[in-house]
């Protein structure tokens, strides 16, 4: 076979998968384009800020007097701008620290009492707590977080700094013992809910597409079998199978990291249970139809990715830009974190839990019910 024969067979073949690949649209998308926005979105959460902005949970005046010399009230009348009526943010002081080199650090101190300032600090909305005790200024914060660590070495060194300050004022730290304020604490509620949805999306849409793509859902047809049986089924499978894994999970983080689930046990179940419905139904919605497993690869990353992203599995969403926020707090991965998280570490219960579980069900129901109706077989 002549050199140029065999050139001439490549350029066709090449030829041919081209043709093949452009042919697909979704290809295209899912190959270029999702990748694209996946690190637009990445890029919003980490890229470095000309300002870096710290929230700082300071307790409210009526347990703290501002009136008085301490360190705090003289740092905050005298150093801080006062956030007046009417701005976006309903923080009370701002403090900015400029540095052409390494950024500007902005921080925000909030007003709130201790109880409220101690569930933001597990949710990762702040991440120090500022408290005057008898003129001694207290830092209250986890002493395994880094970021709340270099908040307190920055605002150390400047509250009291050139100030006569009254005789034994002294700062303190404290480090919080609280239950649920360590990063285990958080994560591992983020860990039970993204395996719900990778598990029930993968587990339940890419076997049906499969099974398309390999004619096996073919042969069904002639059964006397109902879709909605069928569906069901796997559905069934695959909620047991999550809460194998999820039970596993708990025993693991109780006995390694000794963590307590503060909340209603049976509204955690009723949850994670309203979980496993909402993502079941988005799954077979997602596999109703296509018989192209690079479709149905791509329309899976499309639904799981952002999610895993934005909805505060590994970090907090409030890492976002503000106006982004409400948005992402609507998203099925979010609600169920947020929720389990908030029965693990905060000890909600029924009524704090109602409204996810009746959205996430009915999300559930109404995808369902959808991917029922437009189910094809092959």
């Amino acid at each position: 076979m002549s050199k140029l024969l065999r050139i001439n067979q490549l350029w066709y073949l090449t030829l041919a998968h081209f043709r093949e690949i452009i042919r697909e649209p979704g290809v295209i998308f899912w190959g270029i384009v999702f990748p694209i926005l996946m690190s637009l979105g990445l890029g919003l959460a980490f890229t470095k800020k000309s300002d870096v902005l710290r929230k700082v949970a300071m307790i409210k005046p009526a347990e703290i007097s501002l009136n008085d010399s301490s360190a705090i009230s003289n740092f905050l009348n005298n150093k801080c701008e006062k956030n007046l009526p009417g701005e976006e943010d309903d923080f009370k002081w701002l403090f900015e620290i400029r540095d052409d080199k390494l950024g500007n650090s902005v921080f925000l101190f909030y007003e709130l009492g201790w109880d409220e300032a101690i569930v933001l600090l597990k949710r990762g909305t702040v991440n120090l707590i500022l408290y005057s005790n008898n003129g001694n200024t207290e830092y209250h914060f986890d002493p395994v977080n880094s970021d709340a660590e270099l908040t307190y070495l920055k605002l150390s060194n400047i509250i009291g700094s050139g100030e006569i300050l009254p005789a034994g004022n002294t700062a303190e730290i404290k480090p919080l013992t609280v239950t649920g304020t360590r990063y285990i604490d958080f994560l591992i509620p983020g860990l039970i809910t993204m395996g719900v949805m990778m598990s029930t999306m993968w587990g339940i849409s890419y076997g049906i597409i499969e099974k398309r793509s390999k004619k096996l859902l073919r042969r069904l047809v002639a059964t006397p079998m109902k879709k909605s049986h069928f569906l069901i089924a796997l559905i069934t499978v695959r909620v047991v199978m999550n809460c194998i894994e999820a039970i596993t999970i708990i025993l693991f983080a109780l006995l390694a990291f000794n963590m307590t689930i503060q909340g209603s046990i049976s509204a955690m179940i009723l949850l994670f249970l309203a979980g496993n419905i909402a993502f079941a139904g988005i799954a077979v919605f997602v596999s109703s139809h296509t018989s192209n497993t690079e479709i149905g690869n791509g329309l899976i990353n499309f639904i799981v990715m952002p999610m895993m992203v934005l909805s505060g599995i590994f970090f907090s969403y409030y890492n976002f830009p503000d106006w982004s926020i409400p948005v992402i707090q609507k998203l099925p991965l979010t609600m169920l974190t947020d929720g389990i998280r908030s029965i693990f570490n905060e000890g909600a219960g029924y009524a704090e839990v109602a409204l996810p579980v009746f959205i996430l069900s009915a999300t559930g129901v109404i995808f369902f019910a959808a991917g029922l109706k437009i189910f094809k077989w092959h």
